[in-house]
This record gives C-alpha cells, sequence and structure tokens, in this order.
C-alpha cells in the first residue's frame, strides 16, 4: 500500500509482458530491477515513517505488481498462512465460516482452532457441492473457496458460485494458489478477496516465504492492512525481492509446467502401478467441465493413488531421482509426497501421491516417474 505513483505499465497488456514490465521504478537513474531494501525506519519528515506500516519500497514494487495482474490491489504477508490468518481474525465472535471439507492443513488448523475456543462455527461443504455454496453466500460471515484444492485438485464452481446473491457483509475469498492468476482470476468473476501462498508459484524457486491478498474494496484493503500492522505478519525485504524477482518468469514457469503436468497426467491414466489420476485437465475428471468455464489451463499440480494401500506409494517417493521427494509446491522442480502422512491430512486416502509439476524435460520426468513406481 504506497501512495507512490504507479509506473505507466497497465494489466491491459499480455500477461506475461505485464510481469515483465511492471513493478518497477522507471525514474531516472534508479536501477531496472528493484533491490531488497533492508531498512526499518525512514528520515523525518517523509511520508514513509517505519517498514512495517508503510513498508519498503521493493514491497511496494512486488504489490504494484501482485494487484496488477489479480487485477486488484494487493498486501503481501510473510507467509500464505499470516495472509489467511489477517482474513479469518477479522471475523467477529459468533461468525459462521464455510470452509471446504478438505482444506490445506494449515488453514483447517486455524479454523478448528477458532472453533474450539468458540470464536466460529465451521461449515464443511464439498468442493463440487456448488448449490451448498451458493446457499453459504446468502448465510455465512465468511465463505473461503481452495480451488483447485489441495491435495485432491477438487475444482469448484467460481463462475456461479462468484456470481451468487450475497448477505449484505459477507465476504467470499478464493485460495487460488495452485492456479495462479495465469490460469483464473477470481476477482474478474466476483471475488472480494483473492489469497496467494506466494511461497508456491508466484515465487517458484523454493527459495523463500510469502503470503498476498488481493481485493478491490478500498475500505476492506485499509482493514486488512490494519490486521496485517497489528499482527505483524509483514514480508521480509529479501523475501519480497526475491518473491518480484520469481514472478518475472512466473507466465514462462507455468507454460511449460502445465505442458508436463497435462502430459503426466495421461501417462499415469495407463501406468499398470496406478489405481487413479486426479487432474482437472482430463476430459474424463469429474472437474473437468467446470473448470473449463472458468479457467485458462488447469493447473500444474495433479494427485494420484496407486494400487495399494501406500507401501507402493513410499516406495515411488523415495526413489525418484529427477523429481524430489519434498514437501511445498510450486517451483521450477518437480516434486512429489504422501499426503496421508502429514499429520491432520489422515483423511487422505493412504496411497495419494500429490505431485506438484515444475519445468524439466517431460522425457526425464517420465523416465524417472516411470521407473519408481515399478520399484
Amino acid at each position: 500500500m504506497s501512495d507512490e505513483p504507479a509506473n505507466d505499465v497497465t494489466p491491459d497488456l499480455d500477461k506475461g509482458t505485464f510481469l515483465i514490465s511492471a513493478g518497477r521504478d522507471r525514474s531516472s537513474g534508479a536501477p531496472l530491477n528493484s533491490p531488497p531494501m533492508p531498512a526499518s525506519n525512514f528520515y523525518l519528515p517523509h511520508e514513509r515513517v517505519y517498514s512495517r506500516s508503510e513498508q519498503t519500497e521493493t514491497v511496494n514494487r512486488l504489490e504494484e505488481l501482485v494487484g496488477g495482474i489479480e487485477g486488484g490491489n494487493a498486501l503481501m504477508f510473510g507467509s500464505g498462512m499470516a495472509a489467511a490468518a489477517a482474513v479469518l481474525h477479522r471475523l467477529p465472535a459468533g461468525s459462521t465460516l464455510a470452509l471446504p471439507t478438505d482444506p490445506y492443513h494449515g488453514v483447517n488448523g486455524l479454523a478448528e482452532e477458532g472453533e474450539a475456543q468458540g470464536r466460529w462455527k465451521i461449515w464443511r461443504i464439498h468442493p463440487n457441492d456448488t448449490d451448498t455454496w451458493v446457499d453459504a453466500c446468502a448465510t455465512a460471515d465468511l465463505v473461503w473457496i481452495e480451488t483447485p484444492a489441495n491435495p485432491l485438485v477438487d475444482v469448484t464452481d467460481l463462475l456461479t458460485v462468484c456470481a451468487a446473491p450475497r448477505r449484505e457483509g459477507t465476504i467470499l475469498a478464493v485460495d487460488s494458489t495452485f492456479a495462479t492468476p495465469i490460469c483464473q482470476l477470481p476477482l474478474d468473476l466476483g471475488a472480494d478477496i483473492v489469497m496467494h501462498s506466494a511461497t508456491k508459484f508466484l515465487g517458484g524457486h523454493s527459495d523463500l516465504l510469502a503470503g498476498a491478498l488481493i481485493v478491490h474494496n478500498d475500505d476492506l484493503l485499509e482493514e486488512l492492512h490494519q490486521r496485517r500492522l497489528l499482527n505483524g505478519g509483514v514480508i521480509g525485504s529479501l523475501e519480497a525481492f526475491l518473491t518480484l524477482r520469481g514472478m518475472r518468469t512466473l507466465h514462462l514457469r507455468m507454460e511449460r509446467a502445465l505442458e508436463n503436468a497435462e502430459q503426466l497426467a495421461h501417462r499415469l491414466k495407463t501406468h499398470p502401478n496406478v489405481a487413479k489420476v486426479r487432474y482437472p485437465g482430463l476430459q474424463d475428471d469429474p472437474n473437468n467441465a467446470i473448470a473449463s468455464t472458468f479457467m485458462n489451463g488447469y493447473g500444474a499440480v495433479l494427485s494420484f493413488e496407486t494400487t495399494d494401500d501406500g507401501a507402493q506409494a513410499t516406495r515411488a517417493c523415495e526413489a525418484v531421482k529427477v523429481i524430489h521427494h519434498a514437501t511445498s509446491l510450486g517451483g521450477v522442480e518437480t516434486t512429489m509426497e504422501r499426503r496421508s502422512v502429514i499429520p491432520g491430512q489422515e483423511n487422505i486416502p493412504p496411497s495419494l501421491i500429490r505431485m506438484s509439476v515444475g519445468c524439466e524435460e517431460f522425457d526425464d520426468l517420465w523416465a524417472d516417474l516411470d521407473a519408481a513406481l515399478r520399484s
């Protein structure tokens, strides 16, 4: 949130051109790329007083870029969970929180903690239950949608839900981490808040923690800014620089990752040791028809289940050599892991492997994965 004039690059450009061109100080003598600015306070008198409140210029440029590509105004946070907490903690006591049945385990933990403390009640809704999501828009205080969902890659019908009538004061927030602004733009569909774990695809190199909230409404923007100010969930200088640098290639990384993900999904469908593939880009996937109505690409995350009760999945994860057996996702490297072994994810099918597809050569990825599944 900066009062500094934005540069003359507009979001009307192609997304890739905008990502490369926007978020820069174009004044004479300024560095072409905004450098990290490790500063906590500034000489007075000046509108920029303290970096927890006004942030540094590097953060301002990053917020300009993230907000512009999503079609709103952005606030950056120290992690995706810090961003999510800022949204949930604005709820008054006695609120109703509509939440997917299997949300990101961190958000689920935060929601369950608040319910245990009597702060709100959780209303669980399956990602595909469009009618109930529409009902929630008319009755809940916060509707929190995660689409595509982690780790089952279910898709919620944003086109219908975002257009549904909302009770006055109801906020509709969409965790768009898996899709990125390359594949979907929830604000354009009518959402109030878009959330990203920028740790993932926006940063893109597995070397930072960051989160983002993007909104249209100025009053909501100011309220969330106050949440960040009081709770201290600010992004660090180096992390802001790394996220800004990573976003310059988001469109290129996603182009390659989407291509690899679709090919892997098709190959996995016919593998003798794979029982089920979950990827909305497959025409016979139950999420394909809905996703095709509003998504421009189906994301670079897929899940699949091996044919046994989990031992084979463990062996495969431990046998890969090109792919990385690691948690988190969204980097240039392909990662995979069994999600049911993660605390809080015990309800996930035991043989399910979540794969975040990166930018390697497809033939190398497939050879490695095929060999691991046969190990």
